[in-house]
């Protein structure tokens, strides 16, 4: 029996439970999505990458930097927490990683004196969620600063980023995960959330955007739109429709890199294999 099927005449429409990266994945590849998400047990992983050893290390760093008393919140205590939680997961080898532990440590070194320690963020690695009229938006935000301004008090969506290239506003205007987050600290510490910033801690700049009704309106539109998507095609599957025609592959370069790619012909027909260090940023 389907979900369709479970929902009774006159019921309220069942919400799709979403995350930014669960609709992600299905944009990028319905496969993908089945293997991640339907599949049980689901196909084995690949190889962890550097590049994500590196970011997890320093949002795990600034993560329990703001955990410590505000007068231990140095750039030296920063370095030490990246130290702590450092993974040589993903890298050539013990000096490469070394270098980018030094080199990640480098960032810290920067960017933490341009935070103010007694300024007590409202949320880091904060739980957020929401409704709309189709969805329940879960997603957990890097940081949530509280920002005073001509209209009063204002929280901010925080984002880090550590990869190869510096954001822009652009990519802050055009990110669906933080417009959800933006609708999910609403929702969650009911105070008035606009402005979304991305962090690029190794070129040291800020991405901003301020969100209006509208922005916010076409990014749940199309969150709606994908999460409908999935919802036919799982309903497709359970009526009998073969796994690859109701999740289809969406070969292309970015198979190179798939967590799946040992389980996907079509995926390793599309791409070669990338190095698992392949994505640092230079």
């Amino acid at each position: 029996m389907t979900g369709a099927q479970l929902e009774m005449p006159g019921m309220p429409r069942r919400l799709f439970p979403a995350t930014p990266s669960k609709l992600a994945t299905f944009s990028d590849c319905p496969r993908r999505y089945r293997f991640a998400y339907l599949d049980r047990p689901s196909p084995p992983k690949g190889p962890p990458w550097a590049h994500n050893s590196v970011g997890s290390a320093v949002h795990a760093a600034l993560r329990s930097w703001w955990e410590l008393p505000a007068h231990e919140r140095t750039p030296r205590a920063a370095r030490q927490l990246l130290y702590g939680h450092w993974s040589d997961a993903g890298f050539a080898d013990a000096e490469q990683s070394a270098t980018w532990r030094a080199r990640a440590a480098g960032w810290l070194d920067e960017y933490v004196p341009t935070l103010d320690p007694d300024d007590e963020p409202a949320g880091t690695e904060r739980q957020v969620a929401a409704t709309t009229e189709r969805l329940a938006i879960t997603g957990r935000v890097d940081r949530i600063d509280l920002r005073t301004g001509d209209d009063g008090d204002e929280l901010v969506v925080v984002d880090y980023k550590t990869g190869r290239h510096p954001s822009t506003e652009d990519d802050a205007r055009g990110s669906p995960a933080l417009a959800l987050y933006v609708l999910g600290v609403r929702r969650t510490l009911r105070r008035p959330c606009s402005r979304v910033e991305l962090h690029h801690l190794p070129s040291g700049t800020v991405a901003a955007f301020e969100h209006t009704d509208r922005s916010l309106a076409n990014h749940v539109r199309r969150a709606e739109d994908v999460a409908a998507d999935i919802t036919a095609a799982t309903a497709a599957r359970e009526e009998g429709a073969a796994d690859d025609e109701a999740f289809p592959p969406v070969p292309g370069q970015q198979c190179g890199w798939c967590d799946f790619r040992s389980s996907c012909p079509t995926g390793r027909a599309a791409a070669p294999p990338r190095e698992t260090w392949s994505f640092l940023p230079t």
